[in-house]
């Protein structure tokens, strides 16, 4: 027998190696035989399949190399009650007999997949530690039934918790439903935040729908996006506050990181959400689930795994990846981005960042505060370009004092490894001739939509390498019956953006609704230390505009919570309509800062003004009540000199 554990032995080989092997080569029958109703005799016999077409299957599929090896495998697997003859007094003979399943257990596409990501017996070169030697007696067998390779899905490492991880939204073995000639309501390309909420919300009003995932179901939130990096966050912020518990009369000496334990913590909870997301799930709620590529062959029908899908109309949820800019010798280094950066188990000594957006500067500061030296390198000069100068000067003052530097005018020469393994990024900064040595090189230039490889030709459907799908309004592309939601079509890439969008797109693609992209109220947030939360116009927009406004602002400072939270660096900033308390956006830089925002959003959305803020009674002490007193700071606008006068003269007649 091969010493490759993933070579192919043949059917008489597994039957003395793999118990197990049984069990799988079971349900791959099921969901890859053709059953069907047949006639001998003039008698009718329901969903069979013949002698002949097992032997075949099993011999198409490498299960047996013989007719020999093949009708053995077949008799083992019938002596297990999977199928039957169909008037019970044949064994599996290569003829034209007929056989059917057992109605015992779940039909293949109700069965859930026994097979395990942990079954799998990984190469010895697997670069994963933790990985090698899993179950090392785990008998050698075909891994052709694995839906797709370990090392193609970009998990590491296959510890317990990423093996619960991938079974979940990424079954090693998925038996699929067969699709019919009936065409679906709906068909979704792509399982994250979009896709998902637009399947089971679909689902859920009665629609038939389909969702096709090529990768893992959850998309980047779930799996390196913001459940990883919040996990992670959290833990930073706790070595942060054990190193600086002197402040507030605690002691605590010796502060160690171990980042081994905090990244298995984040893989832990990561796999544990990871439920809510998982195929069987979605299968339960109605859902059928294909796991592959899928492909546009023409305005109403797509391909994945050769099967067609016919649709009345489908969903483009197909998210985005990591932008990747052309500095020279970039693509030569083993460089990281938001996909591998969770994969990490060890801290690096020396930390880099090529990218001062949200992403980068949050993994920045967390890394910094376990420990590693980490240099942010940028060419704009700023950082978190888009937000509030204000805001970013308090956030650029404290990721300083976490240790990080920053080289902000950067123009990028090359990248090299050296032969130790170190990163070197040649740069001319701010005019000087510079060389940065990190051990590990973080990558966070922006995301690019995925849109190539679609087939969205066939389709007729327009888009832009860079822009995404194109969509109007309605969300709708530019044919009929077609739609996108979230990271591939549009700018605001944030989960609950694309939940939102799903939300409307499930109303204007199944009951005829105009939902439109435009009436959405869009906050966010940037997840460092402190975060800032933003919604609606910042005052850059308004000037551009020719709104004129008014800006109230109350300090952390001048907030007791706050000062007793030693949590002083901060504000609260709203912009009004001059001359109403209509609320076009503000800014939030607090430690809450994203579910302080939250007030001022449900505000905008009902069309409360920010005078109306002022009259909502806050608990005392909150960091919150900061919103409430910017209500205070606009209804003292209101006592102008003519009512002050009116005032004083009225109670002065009521002292007589």
């Amino acid at each position: 027998m091969s010493t490759d554990p993933l070579a192919m032995p043949t059917a008489s080989q597994r039957l003395l190696d793999s118990e197990g092997f049984f069990d799988f080569v079971s349900q791959e029958m099921r969901s890859g035989l053709q059953v069907k109703d047949r006639t001998h005799n003039f008698k009718k016999y329901p969903a069979c399949f013949t002698g002949k077409e097992a032997v075949a299957f099993f011999m198409a599929k490498k299960y047996a190399q013989t007719e020999e090896d093949a009708i053995k495998l077949g008799n083992c697997i019938m002596e297990m009650g999977v199928f039957e003859h169909v008037t019970r007094d044949h064994e599996l003979k290569n003829e034209g007999l007929f056989y059917r399943f057992s109605s015992q257990g779940a039909s293949a596409e109700q069965e859930v997949p026994k097979l395990s990501w942990a079954d799998a017996v990984l190469r010895p070169n697997n670069e994963s530690k933790l990985a090698v030697g899993l179950q090392p007696q785990m008998p050698s067998w075909d891994n052709s039934g694995f839906t797709v390779g370990v090392k193609d899905l970009n998990v590491s490492p296959l510890d317990e918790h990423n093996v619960k991880l991938l079974d979940n939204v990424h079954p090693a073995q998925w038996a699929e439903p067969s699709p019919t000639k009936e065409k679906y309501n709906l068909v979704v390309i792509g399982a994250g935040s979009g896709g998902l909420v637009t399947a089971a919300g679909s689902a859920g009003v009665g629609a038939r729908v389909a969702i096709i995932e090529e990768h893992l179901l959850g998309g980047d939130c779930l799996n390196v996006g913001c459940v990883p990096s919040k996990a992670v966050i959290r833990c930073a912020r706790a070595v942060y506050e054990a190193r600086n518990a002197a402040q507030f009369g605690v002691k605590v000496t010796g502060v160690e990181v171990d980042f081994g334990a905090v990244m298995e913590r984040m893989r832990r909870i990561r796999a544990g959400i990871s439920s809510h997301d998982s195929a069987a799930r979605y299968q339960s709620l109605g859902v059928d689930v294909y796991i592959g590529h899928a492909k546009f062959t023409s305005k109403d029908s797509v391909v994945v795994n050769g099967k067609e899908l016919k649709y009345a109309a489908c969903v483009i949820a197909s998210g985005a990846t990591a932008s990747v800019p052309p500095i020279k010798g970039l693509r030569d280094v083993p460089y990281l981005t938001n996909a591998s950066f969770f994969n990490l188990t060890e801290l690096p000594k020396r930390f880099g960042v090529i990218g001062t957006g949200v992403i980068g500067l949050e993994l920045a500061q967390s890394m910094a505060r376990f420990g590693s030296l980490v240099t942010v390198m940028g060419r704009s000069g700023k950082i978190l370009e888009k937000e509030d100068r204000d805001a970013v000067e308090i956030i650029q003052k404290q990721l300083v004092e976490d240790g990080i530097i920053f080289k902000l005018k950067c123009q990028y020469k090359e990248v090299k490894q050296a032969a130790d393994g170190t990163i070197e990024i040649h740069v001319v900064n701010d005019g000087n001739i510079e060389i940065v040595e990190v051990d590990q090189l973080l990558v966070a230039t922006g995301r690019t939509p995925n849109v190539e490889g679609m087939g969205l030709e066939a389709a007729g459907v327009e888009y832009d390498k860079k822009r995404g799908i194109i969509v109007n309004d309605n969300l709708m592309t530019s044919t009929k019956g077609i739609f996108a939601v979230g990271d591939c079509s549009t700018e605001y890439k944030f989960t609950h953006v694309a939940d939102f969008m799903a939300r409307t797109v499930i109303r204007n693609a199944l009951f005829f609704g105009s939902g439109k992209m435009s009436s959405l109220l869009i906050p966010w947030a940037t997840f460092t230390e402190p975060e800032v939360a933003h919604v609606g116009l910042y005052d850059t927009d308004l000037y551009k505009k020719g709104i004129k406004f008014n800006t109230f602002v109350k300090k952390l400072s001048e907030v007791d919570r706050a000062i007793t939270d030693g949590q002083e660096e901060g504000f609260v900033k709203i912009y009004v309509k001059e001359g109403t308390d209509k609320i076009l956006g503000a800014t939030i830089v607090a430690h809450n800062a994203g579910d302080m925002i939250s007030e001022i959003s449900v505000a905008m959305q009902a069309g409360f003004g920010l005078g109306s803020i002022a009259y909502v009674i806050h608990p005392y002490p909150t960091q919150a009540e900061a919103i409430r007193m910017c209500g205070d700071l606009y209804n003292k606008t209101r006592l102008t000199k003519f009512v002050k006068s009116m005032f004083r003269n009225l109670l002065a007649w009521r002292r007589k």
